[in-house]
This record gives C-alpha cells, sequence and structure tokens, in this order.
C-alpha cells in the first residue's frame, strides 16, 4: 500500500528489510553484471562467496543453475517457462513504474490513500509487479542461490506490506479499513476470500512467521529442483565413441553420430583423449556448439573474443536476451544462409561448422555412471580442449588446448 502523502520514516527494520530485497536484486541482476566492463569488479566481490558455497557439500547446490541456459529447451514446458520469465520481468517493471507514477503524481493532485487504478484491485501492486519481476529473473538466471533470495524477498514484501497497513490504520482508520474490506492484499478479494490470513496490519507472531518462511523456501527451492530434475532428464544427450555428447540443439547431436567416431581417431584429437574420459571414473563430456556460440565463454575460455563483459555492449546482449530469449542459442545454426553474399563458399560458413568443447567430468563421491550424472552437483569439472569439425566433411579444422575455467575463471557458471 502506498500513500499520496508519502510514507512515514522508515524505521531500522523497514531499511534492513529494504536492504535485503535489494541485495536480492543485485544477485538476480548477476546476469547483467556479468556481460559488462563491471565484471571483474562485481566477481572482485562476489565470487569468493560463491566459491565459498562451492567448496562445501551442504551449500554447492546454492551456486548450481535449475533450468537450461547454454542450450536450447529440449521440450514446449521449458520453452514456455523461459519465455514466461521474460513476459513477468517485463510486465513486472511496467506494473511497477505505472504504480510509481500514480503515487507521486497523487501527491500533486489527490493527497491520501491511493485507491484508484491498479490499487483499486490490490492493496499492494507494487510488491505484486516486483514479485512478478523477481520470478522472471529467476527464471532468465536460474541459480539456485537466486530462488533462495527470492523467497526471502518475498517474505520480506509481506512483512513491510503488513507494517504499511499497521501505519495506514494508525493514520487514515475507519477510511482505510473499509478501502481494505473491499480490496485484497496482493491477490484481488474474491480470490483472497478463499485464503487463509490475518487481519488487516496484524502482523503474525514469530512462530507462524517461520512457519510462512519455511513454506516459501520450501515451495520455491523445491520447485527448482523438480525443474532441474525434469531438465536434465529431456537434456539432448548422447553416447557417441566413449564420448558424452550434448548439444545446444537436438539436430547437433545427431549430426555428429557420423562424423565424431573418425574425428576422434584423428592423431592430434586421440593423443589428448587418454587420461580424460573412461578412467578412475572420469567421464568425458563433449558440449556441440556453432564456432561462433555467443555464451561458448561460460563453458570454457576459448579466447578473448568470447568473454562477453569485453565486448561492451551490455545493453543490446540483454535487450535481445529478455525479448528474443533464444535468438543467442540459435543464430549460428542458421546465419550466412546467402554466404556469397559475404564473399564466402557454402563450404567455408560458419554454418557449416561446429566447436567441439571436451570437458573432464569426475566426483569426489566415487565412478561417474551416465550422462546425465554428467550435471550432477557433486562433480569437478575441468575444461580441456576443444576441436573444430566440419559438419559435412568430417574434417578436423582446428584442434586446441585450453586452461581450467571458464572465460570467468573460478566463478561457477551454468552447466547446460
Amino acid at each position: 500500500m502506498r500513500t499520496s502523502q508519502g510514507p512515514e520514516a522508515a524505521g531500522a527494520p523497514q531499511v534492513a528489510a529494504k536492504g535485503a530485497i535489494l541485495l536480492a536484486f543485485i544477485v538476480a541482476f548477476e546476469i547483467v553484471i556479468m556481460i559488462s566492463p563491471f565484471a571483474l569488479f562485481f566477481y572482485a566481490v562476489f565470487n569468493p562467496f560463491l566459491l565459498a558455497l562451492d567448496h562445501e557439500a551442504a551449500t554447492r547446490w546454492l551456486t548450481a543453475f535449475f533450468l537450461p541456459h547454454l542450450v536450447v529447451p529440449p521440450d514446449s514446458l521449458l520453452v514456455a517457462i523461459r519465455v514466461a520469465g521474460s513476459v513477468l520481468f517485463i510486465a513486472g517493471m511496467a506494473i511497477f513504474l505505472l504504480c510509481a507514477i500514480q503515487v507521486y503524481a497523487g501527491r500533486l493532485w489527490s493527497p491520501g490513500v491511493a485507491t484508484k487504478g491498479l490499487y483499486a484491485i490490490v492493496r499492494h501492486p507494487q510488491y505484486v509487479s516486483l514479485a512478478a519481476a523477481g520470478i522472471g529473473l529467476a527464471i532468465m538466471w536460474p541459480r539456485f542461490l537466486t530462488l533462495v533470495l527470492l523467497a526471502v524477498m518475498f517474505f520480506l514484501y509481506y512483512v513491510l506490506a503488513k507494517d504499511e497497513e499497521r501505519r495506514m490504520l494508525a493514520r487514515y482508520g475507519d477510511g482505510y479499513r473499509a478501502y481494505a474490506d473491499r480490496t485484497g492484499m496482493f491477490v484481488p478479494r474474491s480470490l483472497e476470500r478463499l485464503l487463509p490470513g490475518q487481519g488487516v496490519g496484524e502482523l503474525p507472531g514469530p512462530g507462524t512467521l517461520a512457519a510462512i518462511l519455511c513454506l516459501l523456501l520450501l515451495v520455491t527451492v523445491g520447485s527448482g529442483f523438480a525443474l532441474r530434475a525434469y531438465a536434465v532428464y529431456h537434456l539432448p544427450l548422447a553416447r557417441i565413441g566413449g564420448v558424452d555428447v550434448i548439444g545446444i540443439t537436438a539436430d547437433d547431436v545427431a549430426a555428429l553420430q557420423a562424423i565424431l567416431p573418425a574425428a576422434l581417431q584423428a592423431p592430434e584429437v586421440a593423443s589428448r583423449l587418454p587420461g580424460a574420459a573412461g578412467r578412475d571414473g572420469h567421464r568425458l563430456l563433449a558440449y556441440v556448439i556453432p564456432i561462433d556460440y555467443t555464451m561458448q565463454g561460460m563453458i570454457a575460455d576459448t579466447g578473448e573474443e568470447w568473454k562477453l563483459y569485453e565486448r561492451h555492449k551490455t545493453i543490446g546482449m540483454i535487450t535481445e536476451y529478455i525479448v528474443h530469449p533464444f535468438a543467442h542459442l540459435t543464430e549460428g545454426h542458421a546465419h550466412h544462409v546467402t554466404p556469397a553474399a559475404h564473399g564466402t563458399s557454402m563450404h567455408d560458413s560458419p554454418a557449416m561448422k561446429r566447436r567441439i568443447i571436451f570437458v573432464d567430468i569426475s566426483s569426489a563421491k566415487g565412478p561417474v555412471g551416465s550422462p546425465r550424472d554428467d550435471f550432477g552437483m557433486d562433480v569437478t569439472r575441468t575444461p580441456r580442449f576443444f576441436v573444430d569439425l566440419h559438419l559435412h566433411t568430417g574434417e578436423v579444422l582446428q584442434v586446441k588446448d585450453i586452461p581450467a575455467g571458464s572465460g570467468w575463471g573460478t566463478v561457477p557458471t551454468p552447466t547446460f
């Protein structure tokens, strides 16, 4: 709820709560920061925290990702969830701005409690819109840590809303209570009647608040684990020539069935395979990507041009990611369809080439048993080398050793 006369001075608990909410959004906006020129400064502070979580078995899951980020979502449900992420973020931020305009305009023309527009539907549309935007961000940058902070943010919105209502009742009395009786808190009143809840401005006791927070954590984090299991089960995976293969698209995996076995026998490739796959419980995972795949730096350090924070095109990249959520995943498969116009032959077109990034997979808990186990939260991933292949001829175009870590060094990055 907002008053067009402006909020009263915030106490220490309110300041702490709003600071925690701001922190949640900063962590969720890691997706923006990591492709900005400020990435190295941000990770100088944030990465030690991520690494500390990643080091301990009990907290390592917090740095993991629960939805596809590197591959095209492999089924319609995951596609719909990813699209919903963009829609929720855009709609949430737009509604938040509309509410802010209404409140600040009301200070000039209609002092008092804001009860019109979206405030006639729910008492706290700004919190609802920020919650929607937070869900959208969690889908677009699906790290479990973001989910945990999202649940905490929901809880703090509830506490802040109750505190605001208490102050509005103290200031406006029966007028505000009449407004609250006909208007739902976070959902329309017709739906709110079906839900259990407290009276207006009445904050539940500590035990109830603890139960609400635990329930929010259970629902949000539990949903993340369920989605992760579903996503891993549907990944485009295959076992080819003793190597686990995952493609940005399922078509790439099918295309490699015919050409990868011969490429693995090429001397410059075969010499790099012993010690990385099939020994001491290790497995070798191969990512099949277009040679100019935008996000290959998240898989391995394949060159300076794939460290997105070096490109200085943050606004353009993040806008495309939000508005066209799959463009960065599919563009390398279809571009240069008229190569003559670019002075190249079809044979030399980047669309005819694929980069295979080989990553060593191991676990301190024992042998890694299957391709899907390559994406377990307890595995250690070490990039080894990459091979550029021609899709039609199977020709090995380039083989290059790469350092351990990704283009962001030791920062835990998405694995699928």
